[in-house]
């Protein structure tokens, strides 16, 4: 008899568990009214020269909106949306490195490292990318363990 007590109350905090974690994403996504990237296609990145996505291709992904330059564009990001999504929630990754804070970025300013889209600040000539490079390793491992704690 206790068993469907046990599945509704499992069941119960299961949702009330992943509601918390899309709240908790879009709290840590670098978006504007739910837009990731300033709208740019996460896959056109991949590609070396990222493109303004287009409205009639548009797609929620947990609760996150990305815009696709294209429909092929599109159904790629559908496929794998773990592999196009920015790291660090689009924030900027040297920040994310050097003091676990959220900055904001140029979306045109970007590396495709070990697969991961990285975004960074590119404002009043100060440009993070050319500082992430001088420290790439120890930079992506402090972004990697800040970013955890920012999403736990």
């Amino acid at each position: 008899m206790r068993h469907p007590i046990f599945l509704l109350v499992g069941l119960l905090v299961a949702t009330a568990l992943h509601a918390q974690t899309e709240a908790s994403r879009i709290k840590n996504f670098n978006v504007k009214n739910s837009l990731a990237l300033e709208g740019y296609d996460p896959v056109s990145y991949y590609t070396g020269r990222p493109v303004k996505g287009k409205a009639e291709f548009s797609f929620v992904y947990k609760k996150i909106t990305y815009r696709f330059g294209s429909q092929a564009n599109l159904d790629k990001f559908k496929a794998s949306p773990g592999k196009y999504e920015p790291a660090y929630g689009g924030w900027c990754a040297y920040a994310m490195g050097e003091t676990g804070e959220k900055v904001k970025v140029d979306p045109e300013t970007f590396k495709i490292l070990d697969g991961r889209l990285l975004l960074f600040y590119n404002f009043r000539g100060n440009d993070t990318l050319n500082d992430w490079n001088k420290n790439e390793k120890g930079l992506k491992v402090k972004a990697d363990q800040n970013w955890k704690k920012i999403v736990q």
